[in-house]
């Protein structure tokens, strides 16, 4: 029992998104293909289970993706007409990131443009999920105090 208190005292305290699609296994396939993911973890994603859910990371950052379960209401956002939320994925060259994702099948919905002290663009992934991909141009956070561009 103290083994377990131990092993639970020495998990960080983390926030990561999970995405809900369709078609997981394609999902994982592109985010390796556009973002550059790396495939941490997987349950299922077989011809005997299809459903899968997976952890990816890039850089330092991770998030998990599972094809949708009504069941469990987990909807994608193709079942419930539009994503809820969006991915902020802070990389070093926005515009090739950007790039690379619509040459896998994303819909560029914003070319990256220069504005609050940012790089930014965005993207659609196939599965309906939008993606800010972008970088700082000034120290971040800044000051709390400071002006905004």
């Amino acid at each position: 029992m103290d083994e377990m208190r131990d092993q639970r005292e020495c998990v960080p305290v983390t926030v990561m998104a999970q995405l809900s699609v369709r078609h997981g296994r394609d999902a994982v396939e592109f985010y390796k293909a556009a973002f550059g993911a790396v495939e941490n973890y997987r349950v299922g994603g077989t011809d005997e289970h299809e459903a899968v859910v997976s952890q990816l990371s890039v850089g330092s950052g991770s998030f998990w993706v599972a094809d949708e379960s009504p069941e469990h209401a987990n909807f994608s956002p193709e079942s419930v007409g539009g994503a809820t939320t969006r991915m902020l994925l802070v990389v070093e060259d926005p515009d090739a990131t950007i790039a690379a994702a619509v040459a896998e099948g994303a819909l560029l919905v914003r070319p990256a443009a220069t504005e609050h002290g940012w790089r930014l663009g965005r993207i659609m992934d196939p599965y309906g999920h939008h993606w800010e991909i972008g970088r700082p141009l000034v120290p971040w956070p800044p000051p709390p105090h400071a002006p905004r561009a």
